[in-house]
C-alpha cells in the first residue's frame, strides 16, 4: 500500500503540474492566503455540474480515476488477476475503484487538491457532485474497458505487426489511463509488465 500511495502522489504532482502550466486561472489563484483561501474553497456541492466541460467531467475524470486505480493494482495482490468474467476479476477492479474514490476525494478537496491549489470551489458554482460520482464510477468502467481492449484487441494486433512504433502508439491511444499510471511510476507510457514492444 505504501508504494501505491507514493506513486499516486507522483500522479497527483503530474496532474497539478499540468494544471499550473496550462490553466491561467489556476496560476492566478496561487497568490493570497493559502490556508484562508483553502478553507473558503472546501464546500459541500450544491449542484450536479461544476462549470467544467463535458469532455473534462465524463472523459478526463474517469481517465484520471482509472490511472489511480491502475497504480493500486500495480502495487497490490490483484496485480496478476487475469481479465475475465468472474468474481475474482470484478472484485479486484472494485478494490482499485475504492482506492480511486479516495484519490479523487483528495484531488478535489484534500490538502493537495484543486481546492488548495487554485482555489476551485471558492466560487460555489465551480464545485459539483459530478466529480465525486463520475470519477470513481467512470474509473470502474474505464479499468475494465482498458483491460479488455489491451487483452482482446492489442494482443491480437501485436501478433500481426512487429512495428514497435505502431504498437507503442496504439497502446497509449487505447489505454490512456494505463499510460498515465505508467508515467506516474517513471515508466514508458506504453510499458506492459507481461510483454515488451517486441512481444509476439
Amino acid at each position: 500500500m505504501a508504494g501505491a500511495i507514493a506513486d499516486s502522489m507522483k500522479l497527483l504532482m503530474l496532474e497539478h503540474g499540468t494544471r499550473i502550466v496550462f490553466q491561467e486561472k489556476t496560476r492566478r489563484e496561487l497568490s493570497g492566503s493559502f490556508f484562508g483561501d483553502y478553507r473558503r474553497s472546501v464546500r459541500l456541492p450544491g449542484q450536479w455540474g461544476d462549470t467544467d466541460s463535458w469532455q473534462v467531467n465524463y472523459i478526463g475524470h474517469p481517465i484520471h480515476g482509472a490511472a489511480a486505480g491502475m497504480i493500486w493494482l500495480d502495487h497490490g495482490p490483484d496485480r496478476d488477476v487475469p481479465v475475465g468474467f468472474d468474481g475474482k476479476y470484478f472484485n479486484s477492479r472494485a478494490r482499485a475503484t475504492a482506492f480511486s474514490a479516495v484519490y479523487s476525494l483528495q484531488f478535489e478537496v484534500g490538502p493537495f487538491s484543486e481546492a488548495s491549489i487554485g482555489n476551485v470551489g471558492m466560487r460555489p458554482e465551480t464545485t459539483g457532485w459530478v466529480d465525486h460520482i463520475v470519477t470513481p464510477a467512470g474509473a470502474f468502467v474505464m479499468l475494465m474497458a482498458e483491460d479488455a481492449v489491451d487483452h482482446y484487441v492489442m494482443e491480437w494486433i501485436e501478433r500481426r505487426t512487429s512495428n514497435r512504433a505502431v504498437r507503442a502508439s496504439l497502446r497509449i491511444l487505447f489505454n490512456p489511463s494505463r499510460a498515465l499510471a505508467n508515467l506516474a511510476q517513471s515508466r514508458a507510457p506504453w510499458q506492459r509488465p507481461d510483454r515488451t514492444l517486441g512481444w509476439k
